[in-house]
């Protein structure tokens, strides 16, 4: 078999990938927007759930969710770009670079149910907190980190020697350096990641279910070590009752608006990649 045939067929082999996997997303997605499409209106967004949500609409359940991110980016936000700017502009041995690397590499590969396990263990069992949102937030943010480290550390690292070296020359300290030149430039690999991450956090139920959410009578949380409400959680409870019409087409419903919630935030990260690109890059 010459070189051409080789090439040519492992062509064929990826556009045949791509467009099966292109394939299936279409499938999964049209099968969610017929069904929950019959669903979404007004009411069925602005109202209470009922009957372990086989009534009613999800509004406290959009809530909830929306409580659960906010925190989990306020918290996430701060520290990953802390640990991108540690790594990109004071740790220069190799051996810890590694090392750094691992442990965000070996971070992000961890189930989401583990996050989870651990939450219930030291958050709830441990320090009493009991089931609270805020606590979730800390989960979430926790798994969102890496990927926000990783999206700050590349567009950190991406900015030419000769921004740095000029700075310098003009009588910059360190810290001048990293406020004024670093920051400004790699911002947008943060909040990149930051959108990323959340599309990722806002549908996780494994992480959340145990020691964050109620599956019912549940409104708004009073204070920080009080339970929400959830989309997953909620597709969950209602999953289980998929012999309930009412309750199955009720799913269908949230399931859509959670997929509507995971592609504004992917969305909004390319649109921030692309309208804050860095002027190294442009």
């Amino acid at each position: 078999m010459n070189r051409r045939v080789k090439n040519n067929l492992f062509l064929a082999v990826c556009w045949s990938a791509a467009i099966l996997c292109t394939l299936i997303l279409s499938f999964l997605l049209s099968v969610i927007i017929l069904n929950g499409a019959k669903t979404i209106n007004p009411d069925f967004l602005l109202s209470n759930s009922r009957n372990f949500g086989a009534e009613g609409g999800i509004f406290y359940q959009m809530i909830g969710s929306v409580l659960l991110i906010s925190g989990a980016a306020f918290i996430s936000l701060p520290i990953a770009i802390g640990t991108a700017l540690c790594k990109s502009e004071y740790v220069k041995n190799p051996v810890l670079q590694k090392i750094s690397n691992m442990m965000i590499y070996g971070l992000n590969g961890i189930p989401s149910v583990i996050f989870g396990i651990f939450g219930l263990i030291f958050f709830v069992n441990f320090l009493n907190t009991g089931i609270s949102w805020f606590v979730g937030s800390i989960i979430l943010a926790i798994m969102i980190i890496p990927t926000i480290v990783l999206s700050s550390y590349q567009s950190m690292s991406s900015i030419p020697r000769m921004y740095r070296e000029s700075a310098y020359a003009l009588g910059m300290d360190k810290w001048k350096v990293i406020t004024k030149v670093i920051l400004p430039q790699g911002i947008q690999g943060a909040i990149t990641g930051l959108f990323l991450g959340l599309a990722r956090a806002v549908g996780e139920t494994a992480p959340v279910m145990f020691i964050a959410t109620a599956f019912s009578g549940v409104k708004l949380p009073g204070s920080l070590f009080q339970p929400v409400t959830a989309l997953p959680t909620h597709i969950l409870t209602l999953a289980q009752q998929a012999t309930n019409t009412q309750a199955l087409q009720n799913a269908w419903g949230a399931s859509l608006v959670l997929i509507l919630v995971f592609f504004i935030f992917s969305l909004s990260a390319l649109f921030i990649r692309i309208t804050l690109q860095p002027v190294s890059q442009r």
